[in-house]
């Protein structure tokens, strides 16, 4: 079978070289579009990250696609109508990054209730005034979390640790599972009225879409802090923008944006500008969120680590060679 897998990193060559045995390989460091190369367009498999147009105009270049392995455990960038009708699989790696995720939640958490990155800033230019940089104890305070699957509860299991209270959000609460873990469960108003810091961990879905929006920062905490590592869309900046500027949200850490992929490069940017499926409202907000001083964002990079990749990489080697033996594994289209 020929497999072609996108938007590499040099080093990551290297897990992949094992279906070269069996299989033609083709590794490459660009994402999918509309105007690939023809080498790759009768390729049997292809396994891609997150910023490939896997939409139906751009897969239908391919010539006997069989197999998309996503290199992630979301996979709403993936028109699945389209690969059902087609014929083609979809699998994606469900767990690799729970810890790593988690942690990088309270990176941002701490980073704020911290004043770090000012801190940082003022040493650096030789000032050590306090003046501002005074911040808060995490200890007693009430984390809302919407969404306890994995990560959300390997987060729960953090904030217990820093003795904070925990109220959580899931469409399908473990009511065991939170008393060993020590939180407890509540209804959407209560998880934002209650929290004085909000966590978001839950799948970007048609579902999911701006569900934190106006009337959901309404309902919010005077003050609240606003953390997201799940996906940008989950979350109407616009709506966010006011509630930075009436100060119902004090501070925000995000490592995810919407629009993200046309943020991503100023030539993306550009060209985005001639398409139709941009929101650029998003993207303009997107923007001012950045230089906000109450703001943190990083370049989703929450999942980013040595060990999470390397458990990503191999998940996904052993997704396409389960395949290509007509045993499937991690199928997320049915």
């Amino acid at each position: 079978m020929k497999i072609a897998v996108f938007e590499l990193e040099t080093w990551e060559y290297e897990a992949f070289a094992s279906l070269r045995e069996e299989h033609e390989l083709l590794l490459t460091g660009r994402a999918v579009g509309p105007d690939l190369e023809h080498k790759y367009l009768d390729a049997g498999a292809i396994s891609t990250f997150i910023y490939s147009d896997l939409s139906a105009d751009s897969l239908r270049q391919f010539a006997g696609l069989k197999l998309i392995a996503t290199r992630s455990t979301g996979y709403s960038h993936i028109d699945l109508d389209f690969c059902r009708e087609a014929g083609i699989s979809v699998c994606n790696v469900p767990e690799y990054a729970q810890s790593t995720v988690a942690e990088h939640t309270f990176a941002l958490l701490l980073a704020i209730s911290r004043h770090i990155p000012q801190a940082v800033e003022r040493t650096r230019i030789g000032s050590f005034s306090q003046e501002g940089l005074r911040g808060f104890d995490l200890s007693g305070k009430t984390m809302g979390v919407i969404g306890a699957g994995n990560i959300g509860l390997r987060v729960i299991a953090i904030a217990r640790g820093f003795e904070m209270n925990v109220v959580a959000f899931d469409v399908r609460p473990d009511t065991e599972l939170a008393a060993s873990l020590g939180f407890r469960y509540a209804g959407m108003d209560e998880v934002l009225s209650t929290a004085d810091v909000l966590t978001l961990h839950v799948p970007g879905t048609e579902k999911t879409r701006h569900m934190i929006s106006e009337a959901e920062f309404a309902r919010m905490k005077q003050g609240v802090v606003l953390i997201n590592t799940s996906r940008g869309s989950v979350i109407d900046i616009v709506a966010l923008l006011d509630a930075l500027a009436t100060g119902r949200v004090a501070a925000a850490g995000l490592d995810v944006l919407p629009e993200e992929p046309a943020m991503r490069e100023e030539a993306e940017l550009l060209r985005s500008v001639f398409t139709s499926k941009q929101d650029f409202r998003a993207l303009f907000a997107g923007h001012m969120l950045m230089h906000r001083p109450n703001v943190i964002v990083t370049p989703h990079t929450a999942f980013y680590t040595q060990e999470a990749l390397t458990r990503l990489l191999a998940t996904s080697v052993e997704n396409i060679s389960a395949f290509a033996r007509g045993t499937p594994q991690n199928l997320v289209t049915a």
